[in-house]
């Protein structure tokens, strides 16, 4: 069996793609593959997939029409053969040592899931997202969530999680939307059997100009924030319907909305325990929460 099956969908990313092949195929663990679906890209990222795949048998290829991210990370899912999973973005790249360390510490804490710090890159600056400072393992369902700061940056790339996770409760990726992360890393963290933080080790998240959630155009822009809400919605649906109880305010959504000529008059938002009315999207006008 492979130690960890690596997911990687790539869509035109040709300028950043060998810089994160190359972080995986130098691993300090071997025992390992690297699949990676190629989404309909219409640049040189298969010519360099296929370039890398001749060099090392690790490498496997799938092409697909252009099906977005959740489509893609599901084909690689379909095929996988590792005791774990990871996933990688193909304009991102991981410390050479990331998946040696995870794996051996979701070993040692017998941990459906590892994870370690998160870096977002930009061009001139270095930000950590999520900063791993120790080795624990979390089991509560509002500390799992605390050490994944669920609620802000839902990351599914800085984790390996146990293959078995997924089979047992049907944990698949939403298709055709974005902000397919949120509802995917929240079942996978509430149904785990505890999470392990992992120190020293890096996963690089580089906040590209040309993607998806980068995109400027408005017909974009609208489809991107509408998915956000839906995703927002879900997940807030998600811990109700399972009467989880976590602290409140932390998961919001917008439940109501009404419009005038796409001018919002009325918007009401939602979390676990309270209710808020906002005139013109805006302003609080009213406010409810239930008592304890």
């Amino acid at each position: 069996m492979t130690d960890i099956s690596i997911i990687v969908p790539v869509y035109n990313t040709e300028e950043y793609l060998q810089k994160c092949l190359d972080s995986l195929t130098n691993q300090t663990m071997k025992n390992i593959e690297i699949i990676c679906i190629n989404d309909g890209s219409t640049d040189n990222s298969l010519k360099i997939l296929e370039n890398n795949a001749t060099k090392d048998s690790r490498i496997k290829i799938i092409n697909q029409e252009n099906k977005k991210q959740g489509a893609a990370r599901n084909a690689g899912m379909n095929i996988a053969t590792g005791e774990y999973i990871g996933f990688v973005d193909s304009d991102d790249w991981v410390d050479l040592d990331f998946y040696e360390k995870l794996y051996k510490a979701a070993k040692k804490y017998n941990s459906d899931i590892a994870l370690g710090t998160n870096v977002r890159v930009k061009k001139y600056q270095q930000k950590k997202r999520i900063n791993i400072t120790e080795e624990k393992k979390y089991i509560t369902i509002q500390e799992k969530f605390d050490a994944n700061i669920q609620w802000k940056n839902p990351c599914p790339t800085n984790k390996i999680y146990k293959k078995d996770l997924f089979i047992n409760y049907g944990i698949r990726w939403p298709e055709d939307v974005y902000c397919e992360d949120r509802i995917f890393t929240l079942k996978a963290i509430y149904y785990a059997n505890g999470i392990v933080t992992v120190p020293g080790v890096n996963y690089y998240y580089f906040d590209n100009p040309k993607s998806t959630v980068n995109n400027k155009k408005i017909q974009h822009f609208k489809k991107l924030r509408t998915d956000k809400n839906s995703a927002n919605r879900e997940v807030l649906c998600f811990l109700k319907d399972n009467s989880i109880k976590v602290r409140d305010k932390n998961f919001w959504a917008t439940t109501k909305e009404f419009k005038f000529f796409d001018i919002p008059l009325i918007k009401i938002k939602e979390s676990l325990k309270t209710r808020i009315v906002f005139l013109f999207g805006v302003i609080p006008v009213f406010k409810s929460e239930e008592r304890m």
